[in-house]
């Protein structure tokens, strides 16, 4: 086993791959930009080496500073964790002209699977199904647009370098494809330095399902089963679950033997995954190979709890030269597995990425890694910033249960138990999936979200009388006196009354509207509040930080947590946000509103899809921006005639900065 390793990665994947690493009693170095200096990664790592700034291109793509660092100090080999440089073959190559091991497969398995056109040709010729598809070298837009008519629409465009959903479009119509392919190819030159694309026929019901291989340098090569990962936006994986429900033992059997031929076909060593995109018929289903992802994936964890195998264990054993650990027959799967990942990102706007500080995070009890009903993977902690850099995955959220109705009921209360205040975040979104028809019955397929759109967008959380009721509790109990050591008298704000009763006005602005409570004290103690043209007993008490409240007939439990003016409730049956409205506050309006168009996020501009002078109507595309390795349309708010552009492409731009002026005269 080797005595050092060096993680060329950062965040909830560089912890993964440290807490392995120390069970087996192997030193880790960690690298880190300027954005990352005190990051969770480099405290769980034995040393750490700064390689440059914030930016990826700076710091975690720089390659030859991260084998400096690795020859520094004194590492024998490299994981690469996923992302970044996970799948590139120079860096591969590089690490072992520096005399260093690439904990992943050869350079030669990388490259045939790296590119997605010449991977397909590959499969072509291993027997593995293909769906009908353009892969070819003429990249000229004339071209695909012929092939893409060819193919019929819809089709698909992907990057042919890339995964994880960038560079990879839906297009409908033939009319819109000519955009859709520069949008493509601009984001994935902007992510993988390549804009080659290729183009497929989008399959109609499409389910996500992939195998996890694992081949070792003695020629053996075996599966652990498969996931389905359906459930996407945007491209990318919300929920991924293991076994994958609904799938005959014999299409298990013809999609593992498929998957081990296309491992064997680049004689495949390590951890990789091929993917399949499953066709549902009235027929049936039928399966195709979509790509091989030559690294591990972000959802390996449920593959580990529903094998109880430890997948990272595995790489460092191959990288080694070991064999195997276990054959095919050895593996066995039971009970069920399921995996949400916990985002920074507003699900009601186009799940836009999100950024600020974690000013809360309470998670549900759990094993930080291995085999447990409930695990939490994450790579921040409270207290730390969710920073434009970087990917907006806060944690991994995996529960295992004995069948999928009780592994569905873990994650749900799981979900209900963790906290997070001072980011937006899809929590309260996740929930709502595991609640609808489709998700529930295992009716998946990649359009899920989109079928379900109007149980899932635009809905309240928690009730708002109950939100309003709980916050008033947590104001109550941040006022109290502390219960030991003297205090100024005057200061005491207990509501203490020699006679009669007083009246106190809460006024808060929630779920986008205002909304007021009176509090009514009695002489002899008790209270009422008031609110919604209800006025009722209300009871509350601190239950080691667990608020107990009793209103209008209904008791509840809940955490509240102040921070500034903002009290965040969380419950079992949702969460509400709401803002305390200070009466002696200073009000104003903001100058940039109005006329101008401000990002949504602090990021870069790419491009204006418009000049000054031109006419807009309302919801017209604009302008184009990338923050967190995704690109963005800024849609115009209004009809009006454009008056200004206020930065130029290339711009670092802040959120809430006005990118164009719009007349609306």
């Amino acid at each position: 086993m080797f005595q050092k390793i060096l993680i060329a990665n950062r965040g909830e994947i560089a912890c993964r791959v440290a807490a392995t690493a120390a069970r087996l009693g192997v030193k880790t170095v960690a690298v880190y930009s300027d954005a990352d200096a005190h990051a969770a990664h480099v405290q769980a790592c034995d040393e750490a080496v700064h390689i440059g700034g914030a930016a990826v291109q700076d710091s975690y793509l720089q390659w030859q500073r991260i084998l400096q660092a690795a020859q520094a100090t004194g590492a024998q080999a490299i994981h690469p964790g996923y992302g970044f440089l996970s799948e590139n073959a120079d860096f591969a190559n590089a690490c072992a002209q520096a005399g260093l091991v690439f904990i992943g497969p050869g350079v030669a398995a990388i490259q045939a699977m790296g590119l997605k056109a010449a991977s397909k040709q590959l499969m072509e010729k291993a027997g593995v199904p293909l769906v009908p598809g353009y892969h070819g070298a003429d990249q000229s837009p004339q071209w695909l647009a012929s092939e893409a008519v060819r193919i019929g629409f819809p089709v698909l465009i992907k990057a042919s370098a890339g995964g994880g959903g960038k560079g990879m479009r839906i297009v409908q119509r033939a009319e819109d494809f000519a955009s859709a392919l520069a949008s493509c190819q601009r984001e994935a030159q902007h992510s993988f330095g390549d804009d080659a694309v290729l183009i497929e026929k989008y399959v109609q019901r499409p389910r996500h399902i992939e195998i996890q291989v694992f081949g070792d340098s003695h020629g053996q090569v075996i599966h652990l089963h498969e996931r389905d990962c359906s459930v996407q936006r945007r491209h990318q994986k919300v929920l991924e679950e293991s076994p994958a429900p609904g799938l005959s033992d014999d299409m298990r059997q013809r999609m593992g033997a498929a998957a081990i031929a296309a491992a064997k076909a680049v004689n495949y060593v390590g951890a990789g995954t091929v993917e399949f995109i499953v066709e549902q018929t009235d027929r049936g289903m039928d399966f195709f190979f979509m790509e091989m992802n030559t690294r591990l994936q972000v959802e390996h964890p449920v593959t580990e709890a529903v094998t109880g195998l430890d997948l990272v264990e595995w790489q460092l054993r191959i990288a080694c030269g070991e064999p195997l650990p276990l054959t095919q027959a050895q593996v066995h799967v039971q009970g069920h597995a399921i995996e949400a990942r916990i985002c920074a990102e507003n699900p009601d706007h186009d799940f836009l990425p999100a950024i600020g500080d974690l000013h809360v995070l309470r998670v549900p009890p759990a094993s930080r890694f291995g085999v447990a009903p409930v695990r939490w993977d994450s790579g921040v902690r409270e207290g730390d910033s969710i920073s434009p850099y970087y990917d907006s995955m806060i944690a991994k959220l995996i529960v295992h249960g004995d069948n999928r109705e009780q592994a569905l009921a873990r994650l749900d209360h799981a979900l209900a138990q963790l906290h997070i205040a001072g980011v937006q975040n899809n929590v309260a979104f996740l929930r709502r999936v595991l609640r609808t028809d489709s998700f529930a019955q295992a009716h998946l397929d990649t359009a899920l979200i989109e079928r379900e759109a109007k149980a899932l967008f635009g809905q309240a959380g928690l009730p708002l009388t109950h939100a309003m009721a709980s916050a008033v509790a947590a104001q109550l109990r941040s006022e109290q006196t502390p219960a030991e050591g003297w205090c100024d008298p005057w200061s005491v704000r207990k509501g203490w009354l020699m006679q009669g009763q007083s009246q106190r006005s809460f006024e808060f602005h929630a779920q986008g509207e205002p909304c007021k409570a009176v509090l009514t004290r009695e002489v002899r103690g008790g209270m009422r509040l008031r609110m919604a043209e209800q006025e009722s007993e209300f009871v509350w008490s601190d239950d080691a930080g667990c608020l107990r409240v009793h209103w209008a007939g209904q008791s509840w439990r809940c955490h509240a947590y102040m921070h500034g003016q903002q009290c965040h409730v969380f419950a079992h049956a949702g969460e509400a946000v709401l803002t305390r409205v200070d009466p002696l506050a200073h009000t104003s309006q903001d100058a940039v509103a109005g006329g101008n168009l401000a990002a949504p996020m602090p990021g870069k501009l790419l491009s204006f899809a418009v000049k000054v002078g031109e006419t807009v109507a309302a919801g017209q595309a604009l302008a184009v921006m990338e923050a967190m390795k995704m690109e963005h349309t800024v849609a115009a708010p209004t009809a009006g005639t454009v008056a200004e552009l206020l930065y130029a492409p290339g711009d670092q731009v802040a959120e809430g900065a006005p990118l164009l002026r719009l007349s609306t005269d």
